[in-house]
């Protein structure tokens, strides 16, 4: 039976003192506009749940763009990378003004709807508003219906489910920050603290990296969707692909450059980012920058140093605890790094996941003259890892995917949205895995690295990005092909349908392009490296 109720009118406004700003309903998240239909379960979203906080960003990403079209409608306005539960933006404008603007917007409480109009209504639209990134993403549609979400003058594409108004967004700041600024948001452990950002803001590092791939969009003249399926359209995908790749490579070269700057005193690259975001293969690259530059370079992974099930520590569960420190052996990799830069030959590690457990290599290992050894992996740059070893000898490289392509200038693809669809192909094509074992597996995943792995991220001595623009489009048919296989019932179609809908604004490109040596090879197959 068919109700004229809303969600909104079934659901409490408010949860231990947070406002309802959506809901999950069938496995979907709803906004609390949307009609009741027969009789399912609700579950109330704040901010401080999983997609609470999720509807909550993107609402503030919503409004703070309509703020900016306002004040400096010439001026490119876009959401761009995390720091932490924050976001750095671009923009040439006024920020105190722009945040003025924002608290009279939330003040005054604007309903946030959603309208359908026809497609030729929705182009006038966006052209009248100078809304270039719509009028890109529509270039490459033709449906006969639009959906718009719009608060008063302001409209965008509808991308994700927002608040029912602006005063739903009551909890944030902005932060001046050099060639844009910081939206301060609360994070879901946290929902009624902002982070102190002070050490990220003084570090500057990260801020130079974003900026720095901003900029490639002045290069390759792509910088947001639009943009990459008009590069696919034109057929100039294969020589953007390579432009892309040298990039990259450029500033793997330049690391590599700054790690022979340090010799003969650096000994040990360590290597360490998040999962999927490629560190096998830029090991590998690396490794190859420095034999350039006259070095004799070892790769090594901590996974080797397992410490196997029989040892290996389990969680308050009782399950095996792969993701801790303590699942690798610390005191042999010390004492065998110690021993190969002392000259001596080492029976080294290897670890045979099969059976769980590790062995020694049968022949020998020794240093040669002007040799260096790089080691990845997601505890690399801990310093427990390697507090056996001199730190005077370390050089230590942090990498993640940072795309700087955005869907439009509220709505950003994300760090960790780059990285989950990596693996999905990844798990599938390598591991057997369905996407749901990967849904499923990558809450504890994230946990391990927001525990292992982002704490330690200020310890490195240079940043690389390992992201590629074009990415997405290669990936969207091995992606969708996995995702589709995730039902209504299923509690991951949630996630599913998520993903279908960043990758809905892609078109698609072959693999044919993607160089035989690139990070890309992890996940599609095909790579001319040897792991």
């Amino acid at each position: 039976m068919i109700t004229h109720n809303t969600i909104g009118d079934v659901l409490p406004r408010v949860i231990d003192g947070r406002r309802v700003i959506a809901a999950i309903v069938n496995n979907m998240v709803a906004p609390l506009s949307a009609p009741v239909m027969g009789d399912p379960e609700f579950e109330p979203l704040t901010r401080s749940c999983a997609y609470g906080i999720d509807v909550y960003q993107s609402t503030l990403f919503f409004l703070l763009a309509a703020c900016a079209a306002k004040i400096a409608p010439g001026a490119p306005f876009r959401v761009r990378y995390s720091l932490g539960s924050s976001f750095y933006c671009s923009w040439d404008g006024d920020v105190t003004a722009l945040k003025r603007e924002l608290l009279a917007l939330v003040a005054a409480d604007v309903p946030i709807t959603v309208e359908i109009v026809p497609y030729s209504e929705a182009v006038s639209l966006f052209r009248a508003a100078d809304r270039n990134d719509e009028l890109n993403l529509l270039k490459h549609r033709n449906p006969p219906l639009v959906t718009i979400s719009r608060c008063g003058d302001f409209r965008a594409l509808h991308q994700q489910v927002l608040a029912p108004s602006s005063g739903a967004a009551d909890f944030w700041d902005v932060l001046p920050a050099p060639g844009g600024l910081v939206l301060q948001l609360p994070s879901r452990a946290e929902p009624d603290v902002l982070p102190d950002l002070t050490e990220i803001m003084s570090d500057g590092r990260y801020l130079d990296v974003f900026r720095n791939h901003i900029s490639r969009a002045a290069i390759t003249g792509v910088a947001s969707i639009g943009d990459l399926n008009q590069v696919i359209l034109e057929k100039r995908f294969d020589e953007y692909v390579r432009v892309v790749e040298t990039l990259q490579r450029r500033d793997l070269a330049r690391i590599a450059d700054s790690i022979v700057a340090r010799r003969p005193a650096v000994r040990l690259i360590l290597v360490a980012g998040p999962s999927s975001a490629g560190k096998t293969t830029t090991s590998v690259l690396l490794c190859t920058h420095l034999r350039a530059c006259g070095l004799k370079a070892h790769l090594m992974s901590t996974d080797d140093y397992f410490v196997g099930d029989a040892r290996n520590p389990r969680d308050e569960n009782g399950k095996l605890d792969y993701e801790t420190v303590e699942a690798v052996d610390r005191e042999r990799l010390a004492a065998d790094m110690n021993a190969l830069f002392a000259g001596e030959a080492v029976h080294l590690r290897k670890f045979d996941f099969r059976r769980h457990d590790g062995y020694d290599e049968e022949s020998e290992t020794r240093l040669e003259k002007d040799s260096v050894i790089v080691l990845e992996g997601i505890h690399a740059l801990n310093p427990l890892l390697t507090s056996g070893i001199d730190d005077s000898l370390k050089f230590r490289l942090y990498l993640n995917a940072l795309t700087q392509l955005v869907v439009d200038s509220c709505n950003r693809i994300s760090t960790t949205d780059t990285r989950l669809i990596r693996r999905l192909v990844r798990d599938f094509s390598y591991r057997g895995m369905s996407p749901i074992d990967t849904f499923r597996l990558w809450p504890n995943v994230s946990a391990g690295e927001r525990k292992w792995i982002y704490p330690y991220q200020r310890h490195a001595d240079a940043v690389f990005n390992s992201a590629l623009d074009y990415e997405l489009a290669v990936l969207k048919p091995f992606a969708l092909q996995l995702l589709n296989q995730v039902k209504p019932w299923d509690r991951e179609y949630l996630e599913a349908r998520r993903l279908s809908g960043i990758l809905h604004n892609v078109s698609l490109a072959s693999p044919d392009a993607v160089p035989g040596d690139s990070i890309l090879r992890e996940s599609i197959g095909g790579s001319q490296l040897a792991y």
